[in-house]
């Protein structure tokens, strides 16, 4: 069972990593697809990610889950709540990204860990040590700071912040594999997307055809850029605790960021500097103290082990010597019985 736990949580963790290195690298994809409208390109999303993970799940023949969920209306709901806050994600990340505010986006996903925390202390009622306490405490600076140098609070960066930690939340609770989540969500979302597709059609609006068949496929492409990382993302979440999964988030706001200031250009004023190197600050303690963790929980098991397969010996060589002395008590009691007979 043991080996089986660890064999689950590493499988977790390399979904993570490809998840969030995905979502690292998407910036570059969403301006490839102007003339469209953010709104426009989240309604393709939702569409083509349907026919991607349909597609998926009728190669693996794994429909039996959704005859089970149908019955489960609490998880019914959960499913819903998660389609609509990861609407309310996708959709302000491809407006923020095609408004030339990636740096600002990114920082959504550096506060991500630090809001993950604060709601498995409100929520799961998770206890904090002092050094992630710490953390929480600057990070809360830092969002003064750059509201501050914003002029403005960052809201770009708590809306997709707050999305994601809460749809994260909801995926736990769900405890559904990521191929057949997504199904569901999307399941949920294509409706309501199709009809807003068809209706800018009507109008003449639609870019999907009218720019030619490369932005056709671009767009049809969004249903495979969004599946993969959110199957991974979905396999990892019902794996690591949160707690792991706000660490690994470090991945894709590191590579928004340097994407931002270097591919895009996007200003970085010295008030803005600040605001980020105290959301770093915060992460490097949460990720000194997570280690330190690890290493003395680590320690721990070692010890442990070694305690338990000394007393496994101690016990086996115990066992050993009393069988011998059994049998040698037994041999003696069976030569005396016989020599009155010989006799």
């Amino acid at each position: 069972m043991a080996a089986q736990s660890r064999g689950e949580h590493r499988i977790g963790l390399l979904n993570g990593f490809a998840a969030y290195g995905m979502w690292g690298l998407v910036p570059l994809f969403w301006p490839l697809l102007k003339p469209s409208g953010a709104v426009e390109i989240l309604a393709h999303r939702m569409v083509w990610s349907l026919a991607v993970v349909g597609g998926l799940l009728l190669a693996l023949r794994r429909w039996s889950w959704a005859r089970e969920l149908l019955r489960q209306p609490r998880r019914l709901v959960l499913i819903a709540v998660a389609a609509t806050v990861i609407t309310v994600n996708w959709g302000v990340y491809i407006w923020a990204v095609n408004a030339h505010q990636v740096v600002e986006a990114s920082l959504g996903y550096f506060i991500n860990p630090l809001v993950t925390i604060a709601i498995g202390v409100l929520l799961l009622k998770e206890r904090l040590r002092p050094v992630q306490w710490t953390a929480v405490g600057v990070g809360f600076a830092a969002v003064l700071v750059l509201t501050i140098g914003y002029g403005r609070p960052p809201w770009i960066s708590l809306c997709l912040a707050f999305s994601f930690a809460t749809y994260g939340l909801v995926k736990k609770k769900v405890n559904l594999g990521g191929v057949e989540s997504l199904a569901a969500e999307t399941a949920i979302q294509f409706l309501p997307a199709l009809a807003y597709l068809l209706w800018l059609g009507s109008r003449g609006d639609a870019t999907f055809g009218a720019e030619g068949t490369g932005h056709a496929l671009l767009l049809a492409a969004t249903g495979l850029v969004t599946a993969l990382p959110l199957v991974c993302f979905g396999a990892a979440a019902i794996r690591v605790p949160l707690s792991t999964l706000g660490l690994l988030q470090y991945l894709a706001p590191v590579f928004q960021f340097l994407l931002g200031v270097w591919y895009f250009g996007e200003a970085m004023p010295p008030e803005r500097w600040a605001g980020f190197a105290l959301v770093w600050l915060a992460l490097s303690l949460l990720t000194w103290d997570a280690l330190r963790t690890a290493r003395v929980t680590r320690r721990r098991l070692e010890e442990l082990t070694l305690v338990t397969e000394t007393t496994e010996t101690t016990g086996t060589a115990g066992a050993a010597e009393g069988t011998e002395n059994t049998g040698t008590a037994g041999t003696t009691g069976t030569t005396e019985a016989r020599t009155p007979l010989a006799k």
